[in-house]
């Protein structure tokens, strides 16, 4: 009877983690996509360098 119940408990554990891993995969995937979005929205759409906060580019200020 022990031994049912500790093989059913692992074999609901291993159910789990692989769901587990499944997920996180997922999530990876996803942020992968969202920071590639993300970095894309803030480049100049002049020089196509990358702004950071939220002035003007170097290029629109003439500094370069």
């Amino acid at each position: 009877m022990i031994a049912k119940l500790v093989l059913l408990f692992l074999l609901i554990m291993g159910v789990l983690g692989m769901f587990g891993g499944w997920r996180t995969k997922t999530a990876r995937r996803l942020k992968g996509m969202r920071d590639k979005v993300r970095l894309d929205a803030e480049k100049c759409a002049k020089c196509g360098r990358y702004s950071i906060g939220k002035g003007p580019c170097a290029c629109e200020k003439g500094t370069h």
